[in-house]
């Protein structure tokens, strides 16, 4: 019967050794979350341009509207400028740049426009390690744009 009522005494102490530790541990410490919303943004909408959670920034979509008016410039390689300055502006609000980018979606509206969408693209990263990109078709994006991109950059 000692023997017992020794036995229940050890899992009751081990038990309660678990149960306290569990109590005291603290949770993993989570990445403090950083919202970056460009003051310039012709489209005003409830979304944020990037969300930094530690040192990963989630960038919106984003088209190449003309500031001035909110829609497509008429040629398509101020359109591409235009986009890929936006992005410039909203990873450099989280100190980085561009070649900060790890993943790049690209939806475009006509699929022959990649030969003018990638010397400009090429031309905006200072390394040649480019970012993984996807380069899809989208039936059409608002206010007439041609493109629209969205990201994923990890600050070195």
């Amino acid at each position: 019967m000692n023997r017992r009522i020794g036995m229940v005494a050890i899992v009751l102490i081990v038990a309660g050794v678990f149960t306290v530790r569990g109590v005291f541990s603290e949770a993993p410490p989570q990445a403090p979350r950083k919202v970056i919303k460009l003051a310039s943004g012709p489209v005003q909408a409830p979304f944020s341009d990037a969300i930094l959670a530690g040192n990963t920034l989630y960038l919106a979509g984003r088209i190449g509207l003309d500031p001035k008016t909110g829609k497509a410039p008429e040629k398509i390689e101020d359109e591409i400028k235009i986009l890929l300055d936006g992005e410039k502006d909203v990873l450099a609000q989280a100190g980085m740049t561009m070649d900060d980018l790890v993943y790049v979606q690209i939806s475009c509206t006509d699929l022959s426009l990649f030969d003018k969408f990638n010397p400009i693209y090429k031309s905006y990263f200072a390394t040649t390690d480019y970012p993984a990109r996807e380069f899809v078709g989208a039936g059409s994006l608002l206010r007439g744009g041609h493109f629209e991109l969205q990201a994923i950059a990890v600050k070195r």
